[in-house]
């Protein structure tokens, strides 16, 4: 069979036994909170996530409305590069604690933006980021929407996207050769980033994996860090947190679910598939930020959003989605269905599939909305 290493592959495949030795699925593990607290340690220690200190503390650079939100631009330091730039939305005149949202950005093979991609805070937009959202999310800064429906939603560039990305200058030229920032907003120069920024992503992960840590360990730390910031406030409910993002932004999305019980309620966008699709089939396809060295033998790639059951998850997958395979999607939604029925919470689950390629479209937008609505607002 082909497969992304050849003779090999077969082999590689059965190393880890179906279930994982953590799998809910085995039959060991009865009770769900008792699994969780053996499970979710395996995870974190798989992680090796930097320590970044306590709640960051932001500063608020502009706080005006646009579009019926009262917006915040903020940023905080964290101990490493430059500071995070985020946004906060929430209906303008709103009173009282409302529920949060942690806005989770994609990676799209776009690494110069961050928040920007999900989220419209004035008429100006950048074209590149008119033309992303048009692509992948049907015209719609979707961050902006849901706040509209009664929630505080946060967005922020996480580890080395947008605010938080390598800057060039800071690089050996040997590894930067030509690439310069003299107009850094031109359409040119961030398509000559971003495309030195894909070249440049097995550099970070090996240098990461020479420190010590994962690139998930890093990227969940700082996703941490935001819901450290969004629980802190007075106008949100920080007992009705939820995540959501595509692509990329599904892959954190899962891996935060999985690292943190504050999250209530995820919903996972174009991002669901398994280690043996990864392994097989799709490896070319998806980013170094995926990989956790040695939580396959653990959990199942699903299994780590499963962590967060019996809390309420959503999946929204595309038929045609060019990143899995259909078949190991499949095979994803029958192990989360095993989980969640084996902790009694079968309504908390839900996975949709939708014609059409790798997207967050309006019609999918409509189903994330309505199932936060019915789990975070109630």
């Amino acid at each position: 069979m082909e497969n992304m290493i050849g003779a090999y592959g077969e082999w590689a495949s059965k190393l880890a036994e179906d279930p994982p030795r953590f799998s809910f699925r085995r039959p060991e593990f009865k009770n769900i909170n008792d699994w969780r607290k053996k499970a979710r340690p395996r995870y974190v220690n798989a992680l090796m996530q930097p320590n970044l200190g306590g709640t960051p503390k932001a500063t608020v650079l502009h706080q005006f409305e646009f579009d019926g939100l009262s917006i915040e631009h903020l940023n905080w330091q964290l101990p490493m590069g430059a500071a995070t730039e985020a946004v906060l939305l929430k209906p303008a005149g709103a009173k009282g604690k409302l529920p949060g949202i942690i806005g989770l950005h994609d990676h799209g093979g776009n690494k110069y933006f961050g928040y920007r991609k999900i989220t419209q805070i004035s008429k100006d937009r950048h074209p590149l980021m008119v033309k992303h959202q048009d692509h992948y999310y049907g015209g719609s800064a979707w961050a902006n929407e849901i706040a509209k429906r009664g929630y505080v939603v946060l967005v922020h560039d996480t580890y080395s996207f947008g605010s938080r990305r390598v800057r060039v200058g800071d690089v050996p030229k040997v590894i930067k050769r030509d690439l310069t920032e003299v107009d850094p907003e031109s359409e040119s120069e961030i398509a000559a980033y971003n495309r030195w920024a894909g070249e440049h992503e097995h550099l970070m992960a090996k240098s990461l994996f020479s420190a010590g840590t994962t690139w998930p360990g890093v990227f969940t730390a700082e996703d941490q860090k935001a819901v450290d910031y969004l629980c802190s406030r007075s106008d949100v409910d920080d007992k009705r947190i939820g995540c959501a993002g595509l692509s990329g932004g599904g892959l954190r999305t899962v891996f935060l679910t999985g690292v943190d019980e504050r999250i209530k309620c995820s919903c996972c966008v174009g991002m669901m598939c398994t280690w043996r699709d990864y392994l097989l089939n799709k490896c070319y396809t998806h980013t170094w930020m995926c990989y956790v060295p040695s939580i396959p033998r653990d959990l199942d790639y699903p299994e780590i959003l499963g962590l967060g059951a019996p809390n309420p998850i959503m999946v929204l997958n595309n038929r045609e989605d060019q990143l899995f395979t259909v078949p190991e999607m499949e095979r994803a939604d029958k192990i989360l269905k095993d989980v969640y029925s084996k902790a009694k919470a079968s309504e908390r689950y839900a996975m949709n599939f939708y014609p059409g390629p790798h997207k967050f479209d309006l019609d999918m937008q409509k189903d994330a909305f309505a199932w936060f609505d019915k789990w975070l607002k109630s």
